[in-house]
């Protein structure tokens, strides 16, 4: 399975990103790993936070990629990704930071998708429409909508992932993205955009038109395709 892919992060209307979006991709091994992550607004450290989760998450995959794709694996990647949150949270004085998180990864047909927060995960498939979205993991808080699920230092009880498993064919298309992406078109709108154009360099350029006067947010997406 061979994945062409493009990227894109910007920081819109907010003071500085805390954002953060990596990629590792090892077509000779039929490997393929994206993710994006959102620093918590509102906590001084998201953009410290987002940087440090993303970092640790896939050092600790891509070290570990001989190994099957199991809960048991993802459940310590993201140990190790809190673990290094906490250490980075005692460099700065205890200071509370958070971040989503939103990976999925593709080794040789199998696709796996993990998530903690209310980034996304989406998959399209040709003649089938939108096939796979990630749920998020947030509530109503008087009137406030708020994540319930994240990494959160000094609370490892919140970064507890949801997994999704299954096989992926050539042509399907992958979208994973922060909030301030989706919350700037519709449902249908977004399905539209990861449907009508040829290439994944297309589709991250409409985004970021379409952020640059929609979105009120850092906004950040890969884009992928299966081929």
């Amino acid at each position: 399975m061979k994945i062409i892919y493009a990227t894109i992060s910007k920081t819109g209307k907010r003071p500085q990103n805390e954002d953060a979006v990596l990629v590792s991709d090892a077509p000779e091994r039929e490997r393929w790993t994206g993710i994006v992550c959102d620093g918590l607004g509102g906590h001084k450290g998201g953009e410290i936070a987002s940087n440090t989760v993303i970092t640790a998450f896939m050092n600790y995959w891509t070290d570990q990629e001989k190994q099957e794709d199991s809960k048991e694996k993802i459940l310590y990647a993201c140990a190790s990704a809190f673990k290094e949150l906490n250490a980075k949270a005692n460099e700065l004085h205890h200071l509370e930071m958070g971040t989503t998180l939103v990976m999925a990864s593709i080794k040789q047909e199998q696709f796996t998708a993990v998530h903690v927060g209310d980034s996304r995960c989406y998959l399209f498939r040709k003649d089938s429409g939108l096939l796979f979205q990630t749920r998020d993991h947030t509530e109503n808080s008087f009137g406030w909508e708020v994540i319930n699920r994240c990494f959160f230092s000094y609370d490892p009880i919140k970064a507890y992932p949801d997994i999704m498993q299954f096989p992926v064919k050539s042509g399907d298309r992958i979208l994973l993205c922060s909030d301030g992406v989706y919350k700037s078109m519709t449902p249908e709108a977004l399905q539209a955009l990861m449907e009508k154009h040829d290439t994944p360099e297309q589709i991250a350029e409409e985004i970021d038109r379409i952020c640059q006067t929609e979105s009120h947010d850092n906004y950040s997406a890969i884009v992928a395709f299966c081929k």
